[in-house]
């Protein structure tokens, strides 16, 4: 019979030991995902009887053909749109902020951007201008992007979209300085109300440099709305 020494036997044990812990949390990991596909699922079921509401309301037979699945398909169109409740700025940025020596401007222009008006639940959409000045730290450029969709896939108005992008950016870089603009068209104006085919509307944050500094401004604001 061949015994194992005492080190081996500890290599052994704690193996058995990581073992059960990787067990115990991937057990633990897939409770909560069926959980909250449960939830989901109740939710996306009131949501689904609500536009059931809404249609047999405003008049219509929500038992003819064409609209038989029409509140499902609104809710899951509705819970899509606004998905950004469920993400935050640290699950997308986690281990994608690089040490760096570098201090120069970095802009990432015409970010397509949708989001839905949350006074008439009606699209605005554009495009969005972000830019930053590194403080040694830089991010991945599709990480801009990502922050972005997060908060405009919520009920928005726009002036609070682009603070939130804002001081999303400095929170998470802890930059010398953070500018954002955001050019959109709302349909809350085009299809509705006044009705104006061609109006758009522009809003900006700068913070730190960008806000003290007028040069560093123009400069964002010369290379960022550049056609």
């Amino acid at each position: 019979m061949e015994y194992l020494s005492g080190s081996e036997m500890n290599g052994v044990v704690t193996e058995y030991l990581d073992l059960c812990v990787k067990t115990k949390h991937n057990s633990l990991h897939n409770e909560k995902i069926r959980g909250q596909d449960t939830a989901d699922a109740s939710k996306l079921s009131c949501i689904e009887n609500a536009y059931t509401t809404v249609l047999r309301e405003l008049g219509e037979d929500v038992n003819r053909e064409g609209l038989l699945r029409t509140p499902q398909r609104a809710a899951k169109a509705m819970q899509f749109l606004t998905k950004g409740y469920k993400e935050t700025t640290q699950d997308i940025l986690n281990g994608a902020i690089f040490d760096e020596n570098h201090e120069e401007m970095v802009i990432v222009k015409d970010i397509e951007l949708f989001s839905l008006c949350e006074h008439h639940l009606v699209p605005f959409f554009g495009k969005a201008h972000v830019a930053y000045l590194p403080n040694k730290k830089v991010v991945g450029l599709s990480k801009l992007a990502r922050i972005v969709e997060i908060y405009s896939r919520r009920l928005q108005v726009q002036e609070r979209l682009t603070k939130q992008i804002a001081s999303a950016i400095s929170d998470a870089l802890e930059p010398a300085g953070v500018a954002v603009v955001i050019e959109a068209v709302h349909m809350c104006m085009v299809m509705r109300g006044v009705q104006k085919m061609n109006a758009s509307t522009v809003t900006s944050v700068m913070v730190g440099t960008f806000h003290d500094d007028p040069r560093t401004r123009k400069e964002f604001l010369a290379l960022a709305l550049k056609k």
